[in-house]
């Protein structure tokens, strides 16, 4: 399982030009569901990501996580963060998850991110999606549930 982990200022996502989510200061995360995973993933990401400490203090330190400052979570489904273009000009899907396992941890992970965190709001599966953000930072973090990065 791989995240895009965007710190934001607010952040939202629209299908067919309404709004499904919305958010204020916190996280985006761009989630990727990859044929192994199972909810052991989902269980690390959903950790590592509220305790991940990309938030700053006082000190202009980044010291503070999403569960310090109490932060808000949008999480969209995006089966390209798994492509693979380390060959060719065209991303190779083979890792992602079919669709079937791929939303029953995306929402597997949803529910979990909810029970850790003040507010979890999302896209729909498998929509064409808009996602607007003001990435606070900038700061983005790639994470990988098999630690590949």
């Amino acid at each position: 399982m791989r995240a895009v982990v965007q710190r934001v200022k607010r952040a939202s996502v629209a299908v067919d030009g309404n709004a499904v989510g919305e958010i204020d200061k916190g996280l985006c995360i761009l989630l990727g569901v990859a044929n192994d995973d199972t909810e052991e993933d989902a269980n690390y990401l959903c950790e590592k990501i509220v305790n991940l400490r990309i938030f700053e203090d006082e000190t202009s330190k980044f010291n503070l996580s999403l569960k310090d400052i109490d932060g808000e979570v949008l999480v969209v489904s995006n089966f390209t963060v798994m492509g693979d273009a380390r060959k060719g000009r065209r991303p190779n899907f083979m890792f992602a998850a079919d669709k079937e396992k791929a939303e029953r941890l995306y929402n597997y992970f949803v529910e979990r991110l909810k029970g850790l965190a003040k507010k979890v709001e999302c896209g729909i599966f498998q929509a064409h999606m808009e996602v607007e953000i003001v990435n606070d930072g900038p700061v983005t973090i790639l994470l990988d549930s098999k630690k590949v990065f």
